[in-house]
């Protein structure tokens, strides 16, 4: 269990699974940097937490929206995009401040198309562990929808799943707490990160902060 202090962002898993280098820049040494997909990524984000209501009702159905969520077993923290909350006598859980038995549907929202690897599904797992956590129940599913495709995709939480972000978690935080930053390899992907300027992934040997110094950015990213 870890305490209140020690809780490490959500979003963080998925920075992890892409690159262990570009989550510690974001997350130990505070750098960050946008290109074209982080800011349509946040715009769909804040279209989504910002523009449509935080609680809307449609019958038997409720959504919240920019829900604040923890998990003191996995260390996490974060918000839920959306919250779908299905009316269920046999398998709904007690909502605070809600009426009758609900069954909680965690919906995140992305804004391209489905990846090869796991991150986006991690993420979602995650949110529905902590869910569980707070709501002292079981989530079987949750759902995924791509902006680009306008498509929503079932993830069921599984215990292969469960397994995974759970073991993502606990490597988030051995790496966050030891204060290291791995060293670069140029990969592929490395085209498409938003740090490939602060990163350098082509000079591998030459640590990030000497880079920044020499190039007069020693101050970027701290404050």
């Amino acid at each position: 269990m870890y305490d209140e202090g020690s809780l490490r962002p959500i979003s963080a898993l998925q920075h992890l699974i892409f690159c262990e280098r570009q989550c510690a820049l974001i997350h130990n040494e505070r750098l960050w940097a946008d290109n074209v997909l982080t800011v349509e990524g946040s715009l769909l984000h804040q279209n989504v937490d910002q523009k449509a209501p935080r609680h809307e009702s449609r019958g038997d159905l409720r959504l919240c929206r920019a829900l604040e969520l923890h998990s003191f077993q996995l260390g996490l923290f974060g918000i839920a995009d959306t919250v779908e909350l299905h009316r269920d006598a046999q398998q709904g859980v007690r909502i605070p401040g809600v009426r009758g038995l609900w069954r909680p549907v965690p919906i995140e929202w992305k804004r391209g198309r489905v990846k090869l690897d796991a991150a986006d599904r991690v993420q979602l797992c995650a949110q529905a562990l902590c869910l569980e956590e707070m709501l002292g129940t079981r989530i079987p599913a949750g759902v995924l929808f791509y902006a680009q495709t306008h498509r929503r995709y079932d993830v069921e939480f599984d215990e292969a799943l469960r397994e995974q972000t759970a073991a993502t978690a606990a490597r988030l935080h051995e790496l966050l707490t030891a204060g290291t930053t791995p060293a670069a390899v140029r990969e592929k992907k490395c085209d498409r990160c938003s740090l490939f300027e602060l990163c350098r992934p082509d000079l591998p040997e030459r640590d990030v902060w000497a880079y920044l110094k020499q190039n007069g950015l020693g101050g970027l990213g701290t404050g």
